[in-house]
């Protein structure tokens, strides 16, 4: 399977529905207590990518997507309207959101991390599909100049220094991302609606791992 590097069309990802998974298995004891064991270290996100009362043109493009796709084989970016900045939604993105890393003076690669805080337990997501253009990053609280002073791979989400950080130096990124998805189902419904326009209910695209 390939990794297409290309976004669902944000207008007709409207409405779309979702968000991460968990897989945990409960087993009930005797006594009353469970014992509760989880399969995944991470979550794997699903959405439903539906398309409600459109124009037939709009159809017509969720399709030609998909074909593109070949289906499930390939997957793409996705953009998580509830999740998809380093920052919450309605807050601007800042070179100090993240933190995700600490100079050694010899490291010059550091991954993009999103930080889940919480009182107990945070959780730490690994972001691989960084948006273009949208990386800021800092250190001890100067923001870097891109190109000069690094480099992202946007395929990754691994941000390069031109000279590593000094020792002790906080590290910080803020950036748009994207989830890697593919189609979960390799068969598209469309319903003919009125004269000029349709819906397909139900589109389901899955998280993978790349």
């Amino acid at each position: 399977m390939a990794f297409h590097d290309v976004r669902f069309p944000d207008r007709l990802s409207v409405g779309s529905s979702g968000g991460p998974q968990r897989r945990t298995e409960i087993v009930s004891l005797a006594n009353g207590f469970e014992q509760r064991n989880t399969n995944w270290a991470e979550s794997r996100r699903r959405y439903d990518a539906g398309v409600g009362l459109s124009s037939l043109d709009d159809l017509a493009e969720v399709v030609a997507f998909f074909e593109a796709r070949r289906g499930q084989l390939h997957a793409f970016r996705w953009k998580d309207p509830m999740d998809h900045k380093s920052c919450l939604p309605g807050e601007d993105i800042a070179p100090t959101d993240q933190p995700i890393g600490t100079g050694d003076g010899s490291e010059t690669a550091f991954q993009l991390v999103k930080v889940y805080p919480a009182v107990v337990n945070a959780w730490t997501r690994v972001v691989s599909k960084p948006v273009a253009n949208s990386v800021r990053v800092a250190v001890d609280g100067e923001e870097k100049v891109y190109a000069a002073d690094f480099i992202v791979n946007h395929a990754s989400g691994l941000v390069t220094f031109t000279a590593a950080p000094g020792a002790g130096a906080t590290i910080t990124a803020g950036y748009e991302f994207d989830v890697p998805v593919r189609f979960d189902t390799d068969r598209i419904v469309a319903t003919l609606s009125a004269l000029e326009a349709g819906d397909i209910p139900s589109i389901p695209v899955v998280e993978v791992r790349v």
